[in-house]
């Protein structure tokens, strides 16, 4: 993918905008989907902030984009416990009535003719007491601190708590059952979070895991702990029904990047395989950033793995049918058009302009 110019980067003239490959429907897992677009996970944070229960605003959200056409939605990061919160108002997926809520979600996408998934997550250390029901502190692989301040709740973040072996394995029958509660809410799958520096990518990376037990190490033992995880959550619900997103980006170390980067991937891409995924969702910020041998992160990604990918990573529709075209990924996934554009299809197809997204007119409500 080389340099994007200006023509190409118009997201109002789509050239052969109806042919185009965006608009294909296509089978991934167990998913039949109406196109090759999907809606980004992005947080939201409008769930009740003490039940992390969504209400009918969040329905109408999605149902909006569902009725646009978009192929698959990817719920905003929903957490699998109480800990595992990072800021207010996100929604959880651990309680009867957190289920309940997303219960009318779901049902309100699938009328629309959608498709749709939860991403289930846990912050780990980049969080704070305050935020943490009994004012427990965050739990990490090793009592790391982040630095900088909480996003949205501006004070710094907490010394985290070191995982136990006892620990580890709660939160790992936390992921699976937070899948099992998705399936119970109508989602038709999940997206595990193991990227942008949370708890599994916590795991993952020798800035934040200094163990020294069988989840430290170098980075194929440092993936043990994600490896686990995708292993309860496939024999929860299936492996047709789970992805799995990771990045080397961290929210808290925005410049972070593997130091081999191929090899990084090619370990991460052999830690699928063992875990028995087969559908996977890279995540940079620059889709077409080259990261090594004149190869972007996706077609990195493409090298080693022959499953399913998601491409995202501020796209544009020609660079993402071009991508698809060139079999570097199957589907492509927009986040902040979607925001500020829930008929975001319909106008790609129509070649109509897109409205821009501005963080102070769409970051404080729902449209």
């Amino acid at each position: 993918m080389g340099q994007i110019s200006k023509e190409t980067n118009s997201w109002g003239n789509l050239k052969n905008g109806l042919e185009s490959k965006l608009f294909e429907p296509i089978k991934i897992g167990a998913w039949n989907l109406r196109s090759r677009i999907a809606m980004a996970p992005l947080t939201r944070t409008f769930a009740d902030d003490q039940t992390g229960v969504v209400g009918e605003d969040i329905v109408e959200y999605y149902r909006k984009r569902a009725a646009d056409g978009v192929g698959l939605i990817i719920s905003e990061a929903t957490i699998i416990s109480p800990r595992g919160k990072g800021y207010h108002g996100t929604p959880g997926i651990y309680s009867d009535e957190q289920i309940k809520g997303w219960k009318k979600v779901t049902d309100a996408v699938h009328k629309e003719g959608g498709t749709m998934i939860a991403q289930i997550w846990h912050v780990g250390r980049l969080s704070h007491h305050e935020l943490v029901a009994g004012n427990l502190p965050p739990q990490a692989p090793s009592a790391i601190p982040a630095e900088g301040l909480v996003p949205r709740f501006r004070k710094p973040y907490d010394v985290p708590e070191e995982m136990t072996i006892e620990d580890i394995n709660e939160v790992i029958n936390q992921f699976a059952q937070a899948a099992k509660n998705a399936i119970a809410a109508g989602f038709d799958g999940v997206e595990i979070n193991g990227a942008h520096g949370y708890l599994i990518d916590q795991f993952n990376s020798d800035i934040t895991n200094h163990r020294t037990d069988e989840y430290g190490g170098d980075l194929a033992q440092r993936l043990t702990f994600m490896k686990e995880v995708i292993k309860a959550v496939i024999d929860a619900i299936g492996t047709e029904r789970t992805m799995i997103r990771f990045s080397a980006h961290k929210t808290d170390i925005p410049n972070y990047m593997w130091e081999d980067p191929e090899m990084a991937i090619r370990t991460f891409v052999e830690a699928f395989k063992e875990a028995g995924a087969t559908m996977v969702h890279p995540s940079i910020m620059q889709f077409d950033r080259v990261l090594a041998n004149g190869k972007t992160m996706h077609q990195l990604v493409r090298k080693y793995w022959d499953g399913v990918i998601i491409g995202v990573g501020t796209l544009n529709p020609e660079m993402a049918n071009q991508a698809i075209e060139e079999g570097i990924i199957d589907v492509a996934a927009f986040g902040r058009p979607l925001i500020s554009n829930p008929d975001f299809i319909h106008r790609l197809k129509n070649g109509e302009e897109l409205e821009e997204y501005d963080s102070k007119k769409h970051l404080s409500t729902l449209i």
